[in-house]
Parts: structure tokens; C-alpha cells; sequence
């Protein structure tokens, strides 16, 4: 093996003094974006091809630094690989490993480039592939859902405004509801996909090059669909790590607050669903106890995701144009949210699968409140033709009566109501059954059975 004349600092031939020990440790980022590694070797064998084909490098070259660097991953994959923190980064770490290698034609291999531009490239590479990765999981999310739609289709439970019995709905028009929420998210992350589609390499540190390379060229083959137009604006731009971070606080934002009102829903007042045995856990001193911890990590996780968001925001706030060491920390914001979503994913798809639903509990706790109310005003309207308001007035006269001797709607016969109004009749009490009162909610994006069925069939026939 050749000694590695490069294990040093490249700009140590311009700063004589060795960098302080404590900064080298804490500048220095081999320990997050060797992730990158893939990425940084797969742009650096483009890269030279291109160097190749635009006869900047001669083929002797190239073809050595392609086997220097083919030998280098696998010796990656097998663990065999030194990371050294002394060469601050995943780049210089392979480049001085690429010395050992091939010698001195190592050093062609970073012509016309900076690690500006070198970092920008691996990072937007390893991006798309996790914005795929997140779409793949939100469409899991999103079957489970729809499944557990189709199963409940008539069980009926109270909707909640104000956390008070608002409205009967259908359990499966509230999966439904949640599968809208992450169609939102797909469509955030495919959005985001096209701003990290543009190709940084070749504008170098802030200016291009002289160099007479084909930019084109390499953002073919790195499945780019374009290069990015500015080498200024590229080497600053941070928009689509922030455009990713708030994709990914919105959706765990999203799973939070689902997974609080599981939480809500599985307590011992509302009893409305239970979790299977291997997504809760004990406790260490109370026997009897179940405690859906999964659901209050999810919902804890929503705080990681928004501290990210934040912290890059506050990084570029003050930043002048072009690149600054400040920028480092971008790839530990984006390995730590895609990480925390996609566990966040994962959990909540088990959830999903392993919810126990109190169909009994649930429509008990629909018979109370007076949730029909609302119907038997409306029904009075159709009826009757009075407005609304006159309706609401009587509603609540009704709502009173029955309040005060301790019934139900359904329970007040025709007769109290008559006392009430004379114009009441059967036909409108009708309108005070749970069945009745979801089942004629049949306007667009409405919670009867019928809408139900069709937008199942509809969101299926959309992801397949």
C-alpha cells in the first residue's frame, strides 16, 4: 500500500498551525454524513467520467479512480473502513483513502468541483431516496387506514366539538378523515421531491469553473431532472432541507394529534378502543395497568421534528449569501427528522392494526348529549317551512324538557312534544334516531353510509 502523502489538511500548505483539538472534534462531521457515503462515491464516479468525456482527465485516470473508489465502498459495506476524524468529513475521508490507493491521480479527481457543491449533491441524492421512502410508508399508513374504514362502516360513535358530543358520525368517516390529512402529506413530499430534483455539481464554491465540464451530462446520470442555474443561489440554498423538515413536522404533527385522540379514546372513561397486548406496556409499582405508551411516544416525537424545523430556520435567518460553515449542521436536522418520521410511521401502521374497537361503547356514548338535536331542527325546517332560527328556538326548548326529567331525544314521545310545539310530528321525531341522523348526511364529504362506501371505493382506486 502506497503511504498517504495527503493525510493532512488540504489547506495546509496555506494555514501553518494545525486546527485546535477541541474544534477538530466538534467541526468535525464524519460522525453524521458518513451516512452519505453512498452518495459522495456514486457523485465522485460521475463526476470523473464527465472529467473523462470532456478530456479534462486522460482514461488512465479515470479508470483508476473508478477502481479506487469501487474498492472503497465495498471496503465500506464490509466495515473495513476507517473513518478518521481527523479528515473532518465523509469527502476528504474517502479522497485520502483514494490516495492510499492509486497515489497522486487521486488529486484529479476533485477538479472542478468544491465540497460546496460536492455536499449539496450527496445530500440531495440521499433526500430523494428518503422522499420515497416516506412516500412508500404514508401509502401503508394510508391502506391500513382505509382498511379499518371498510370494517366500520356502521358503527356509530359521537363526534366531538369542544371534546362535547357534537354529532353522530360513522367510525369509518373518521379513519376517512385521517386518510385526508396524509394524502396532504404525499402530496407536501412530492412537491418537495421537485425542488431537490436540480443538479448542484459544477458550481464549484460559489462562481462555476473555468473548467469545460457538461453539467448535463452529470445530471443525467445522476437522475437529476435538471442543473440548478445559479451557482450563488445553489451553494446557499437551504429552501428544500427546510421544505423537507416542514414536511416532516406537519406529519408528525398529524400522527400526534390522531394518536392523542387514541389516547383519549382508549382511557377508562371513554373505553371507546383498546390496543393489543404488544403496544402497551406496565407499570412498575400498579398491577392492573395498560398504558398505550405507544401512542404518547408518537405524540412526543411531534417536539423532535418541530426543534429541527426551527433550528435550520434559525441558521439560515442571519446568513449572507454563499456558503458558511453554519450549513454543516443541516444533515443532522434532515438524518434525525426522516428517522424520527419514518419509526413515527412505522409504529403508527402497528397501531392502526391493533386497534380493538368497543363498537357497544361507542354507540352508548352516541345516545347521550342530545347529538340528534341539530337533525330534529333541521327536520322541523323541511317540515314545517319555518327558518332555521325558529327551529333552533323550538330545538332548544325540546333539549331543556328533556334535560330536566333525565331523557333522551328518542325518548320524549309525541305527545311532550306537542306540548311543547303543536306542529311537531312523527315524521320529525324520526329524525332523532342515530341511524337516521348519519344516514342522511348525503351531501359531498358527508358521513352516510352511502358517501362512505363510494370514497372508499374511490381513495382505493386512487392508490392502486
Amino acid at each position: 500500500m502506497r503511504k498517504n502523502k495527503n493525510n493532512y489538511a488540504v489547506w495546509s500548505t496555506r494555514v501553518k498551525k494545525k486546527t485546535s483539538s477541541t474544534f477538530k472534534k466538534a467541526g468535525s462531521s464524519i460522525n453524521i454524513d458518513k451516512r452519505l457515503y453512498k452518495e459522495d462515491i456514486k457523485g465522485s464516479i460521475v463526476h470523473t467520467e464527465m472529467l473523462y468525456k470532456q478530456k479534462i482527465i486522460s482514461i488512465k485516470t479515470k479508470d483508476k479512480i473508478l477502481w479506487g473508489l469501487n474498492r472503497i465502498k465495498n471496503e465500506i459495506e464490509k466495515r473495513k473502513f476507517k473513518f478518521d476524524i481527523s479528515m473532518e468529513d465523509i469527502h476528504m475521508n474517502i479522497e485520502s483513502r483514494l490516495f492510499e490507493l492509486i497515489g497522486d491521480d487521486a488529486g484529479f479527481m476533485h477538479t472542478a468541483r468544491s465540497r460546496n457543491d460536492q455536499v449539496l449533491t450527496d445530500l440531495k441524492m440521499w433526500m430523494k431516496d428518503s422522499v420515497n421512502e416516506i412516500d412508500k410508508l404514508l401509502l401503508r399508513v394510508i391502506k391500513s387506514l382505509l382498511n379499518n374504514s371498510q370494517k366500520n362502516i356502521k358503527t356509530i360513535l359521537p363526534g366531538f366539538t369542544h371534546l362535547k358530543n357534537a354529532q353522530p358520525i360513522s367510525l369509518s368517516h373518521y379513519f376517512l378523515s385521517c386518510v385526508e390529512m396524509f394524502n396532504r402529506d404525499k402530496k407536501r413530499f412530492k412537491n418537495s421531491y421537485d425542488s431537490l430534483n436540480e443538479n448542484p455539481l459544477g458550481v464549484c464554491a460559489i462562481s462555476g469553473t473555468s473548467f469545460k465540464i457538461d453539467r448535463w451530462y452529470t445530471t443525467k446520470k445522476l437522475k437529476f431532472s435538471k442543473p440548478t442555474n445559479n451557482s450563488i443561489d445553489t451553494v446557499s440554498d437551504r429552501d428544500f432541507v427546510l421544505d423537507f423538515l416542514y414536511n416532516v413536522a406537519v406529519c408528525t404533527m398529524h400522527i400526534s394529534r390522531i394518536s392523542e385522540e387514541l389516547i383519549i379514546w382508549n382511557s377508562d372513561q371513554f373505553n371507546f378502543i383498546k390496543l393489543k397486548d404488544n403496544l402497551v406496556t406496565g407499570s412498575s409499582i400498579m398491577p392492573q395497568k395498560k398504558n398505550p405508551d405507544t401512542l404518547e411516544y408518537l405524540r412526543g416525537k411531534t417536539g423532535v421534528s418541530y426543534g429541527s424545523l426551527i433550528s435550520m430556520l434559525t441558521i439560515v435567518k442571519g446568513l449572507p449569501l454563499s456558503y458558511f460553515k453554519d450549513l454543516q449542521d443541516d444533515k443532522e436536522l434532515v438524518f434525525n427528522s426522516f428517522d424520527t418520521l419514518k419509526n413515527s410511521l412505522l409504529i403508527f401502521d402497528e397501531v392502526l392494526k391493533g386497534l380493538i374497537v368497543n363498537k357497544a361503547q361507542m354507540l352508548n356514548a352516541a345516545s347521550k348529549g342530545y347529538i340528534t338535536a341539530t337533525d330534529l331542527a333541521d327536520s322541523m325546517v323541511k317540515n314545517l317551512n319555518i327558518t332555521f332560527r325558529e327551529s333552533y328556538k323550538i330545538t332548544s326548548r325540546i333539549v331543556n324538557f328533556a334535560e330536566r326529567l333525565n331523557l333522551s331525544l328518542e325518548d320524549i314521545n309525541l305527545d311532550q312534544m306537542k306540548d311543547i310545539d303543536k306542529r311537531l310530528n312523527n315524521e320529525i321525531l324520526e329524525q332523532t334516531k342515530l341511524k337516521n341522523s348519519v344516514n342522511s348526511k348525503k351531501s359531498y364529504g358527508g358521513t352516510s353510509f352511502e358517501n362512505i362506501k363510494k370514497m372508499i371505493n374511490k381513495l382505493k382506486k386512487e392508490i392502486k
